[in-house]
């Protein structure tokens, strides 16, 4: 019997030597790992089934989805075959939570750059950093290093500080503590932790040219309907044009903002701020 060892579908031994071959194309590998993916998407399907609408042979279409497997992108069922794994839900449920609030900000963000003339940013908590969701450029000359991507310190930018606002002062002090071992704006922890108090008190946050030189900026946080903070906004330029007294002023328009886009996101003016749990 040994001349039935052989694969009934041996004979498309060209597409495999495709596939095996260490000159195969890796985003040709991509691609059908993805194409996999989409055939997964209406439930479970056998290996049998799964290959017929690969049109790939039964070995090569069992390895890319063992592959797909140990990722978490797929999970096996016995006698029910493959189906979407857990580490897409986790990355679904990211992308969902980032891309709500860059696309519900984004036409907020977009009137209040043009009405002040000034960059307007997003950005949300990631670890002890801040990082940078969406930019919107202002009209005047100003140039700002920041770009979509970014990380910064909490402590030392106006975002960040706006994102801090409900947390307790032993955190603000643990994170203080470690952003200047860093090497961030020097400044002393007094001076600091009393405008933190009057920045929560107010509202919004500062930043006094803290995260760079001759750059200030307002910031406000955004809450989601349970009245978390879950992301800020900051309105930036350079210090000629943002002076104490036109920071006051514009304040309120920047608190307003992240109003206005925490209610898009369910908020309302009554909800408890929930403090996070000091980390250490």
């Amino acid at each position: 019997m040994r001349q039935n060892r052989s694969n009934p579908e041996s004979g498309d031994r060209k597409e495999m030597a495709e596939v095996e071959s260490p000159k195969a194309s890796g985003s040709q590998t991509l691609q059908r790992g993805l194409d996999l993916l989409d055939q997964v998407i209406d439930g479970p399907i056998k290996l049998a089934d799964l290959s017929e609408r690969m049109g790939l042979t039964r070995s090569t279409t069992h390895r890319l989805a063992n592959a797909l497997v140990e990722r978490g992108f797929l999970t096996f069922l016995p006698r029910e075959g493959y189906q979407l794994g857990p580490k897409l839900l986790q990355l679904g449920f990211l992308a969902q939570s980032q891309a709500d609030v860059v696309q519900i900000a984004r036409p907020h963000l977009e009137a209040l750059a043009a009405a002040s003339e000034d960059v307007v940013h997003l950005g949300r908590l990631d670890g002890e950093q801040a990082l940078y969701l969406d930019k919107i450029p202002g009209r005047r000359r100003v140039e700002i290093s920041s770009r979509i991507g970014d990380r910064h310190p909490l402590t030392s930018t106006g975002l960040g500080k706006a994102l801090l606002l409900d947390d307790p002062e032993a955190h603000w002090r643990r994170l203080f503590d470690a952003d200047q071992a860093t090497g961030t704006h020097p400044i002393a922890y007094d001076i600091w932790l009393e405008r933190m108090r009057a920045y929560a008190a107010a509202g919004r946050a500062f930043d006094l040219e803290e995260n760079e030189d001759q750059i200030r900026c307002v910031a406000a946080p955004i809450r989601d309907a349970s009245g978390a903070i879950v992301a800020a906004i900051s309105l930036s330029s350079a210090a000629q044009y943002m002076d104490d007294e036109r920071m006051d002023a514009l304040s309120a328009q920047v608190r307003d903002t992240g109003h206005r886009i925490s209610a898009d996101l369910g908020w309302t003016p009554g909800a408890k701020s929930p403090r996070r749990p000091v980390r250490r």
